[in-house]
């Protein structure tokens, strides 16, 4: 009866770090039409993901349900660089739906946690702007989606802080939101789509602002926590900086490697930070 308890929360990695190897064997025994020494870097890259992220949740450095969202965003991200689209299908909605009940569990039995329905609807805007732009024709309904998850997460970042309270930070996030509208405007951007771009650079810029903000307000011990939700909140604006300028500029190498790795790390170091700062309401 013990062995099953301890066992089954560490069912998830051990899959993972199973669906990994079995994701490394089909890239390696088939021509994907990639050169050889890419294949090989990817697929093994992502059985050390998996193969990491297991041994951390094994060690309590994570909680398994975390561990496998990470898993399932290397084979996301994998999967999408290597043009294995079944497997892509599969692994990234999985990896938003790891992430929604990693906070779940964690909420189990503390329903009133403050930031916890927040947290929660943030990454169920992002699971449902990960499919809307999977499934291809749906940029509006997936920049939508993830405006929204933004808007949770300022809403978030705001609970018991001031607005933009590091004013540098503001500035400087402001500053890199007009260089890249400018960029992406130059570059061949949509005309149907500069105000919906537009409101979205803002937004995500704000959230990266009020990040920074929650950090610098974050009393001493609480902030290497803080820390990595504004860490997580740069790692946002780098992805989706690089997915507008494959999308509008020009193709970049290797774009889904870098879009996809630098999402599913930025909700990773959000998802940790949030859990890691909250506390349980007083009875």
């Amino acid at each position: 009866m013990h062995l099953s308890r301890y066992a089954l929360p560490w069912s998830g990695p051990a899959l993972g770090i199973f669906c990994a190897l079995l994701f490394a064997w089909r890239v390696l025994a088939a021509d994907t039409g990639h050169p050889p020494l890419a294949e090989f870097t990817v697929a093994w890259a992502t059985v050390l993901v998996s193969l990491f992220t297991g041994v951390a949740a094994l060690r309590s450095r994570m909680s398994p349900a975390l561990a496998c969202m990470l898993q399932a965003g290397a084979l996301a991200t994998a999967s999408s660089a290597l043009g294995l689209q079944p497997w892509h299908l599969v692994f990234k909605p999985l990896a938003m739906l790891c992430a929604i009940v990693a906070v779940a569990l964690h909420m189990h039995g503390n329903a009133t946690m403050r930031g916890a329905r927040l947290l929660l609807a943030a990454l169920a805007a992002s699971l449902a702007g990960d499919v809307f732009l999977m499934l291809g024709g749906l940029f509006i309904p997936g920049l939508a989606a993830f405006l929204l998850a933004h808007l949770f997460y300022i809403a978030l970042f705001k609970q018991g802080r001031r607005w933009f309270a590091q004013r540098s930070a503001l500035a400087l996030v402001l500053l890199i939101a007009v260089a890249m509208y400018t960029f992406l405007w130059r570059g061949g951007l949509p005309a149907g789509l500069r105000l919906p771009v537009a409101a979205y650079v803002l937004v995500i810029a704000l959230m990266a602002a009020q990040a920074w903000g929650r950090w610098h307000e974050t009393p001493q011990a609480d902030r290497p926590a803080a820390l990595l939700v504004a860490l997580g909140s740069c790692s946002f604006m780098l992805s989706d900086s690089l997915l507008a300028i494959n999308r509008f500029v020009q193709p970049l190498p290797a774009a889904q490697l870098g879009v996809l790795s630098s999402y599913y790390l930025a909700q990773a170091l959000i998802v940790t930070g949030v859990l890691c700062a909250m506390r349980p309401a007083p009875r």
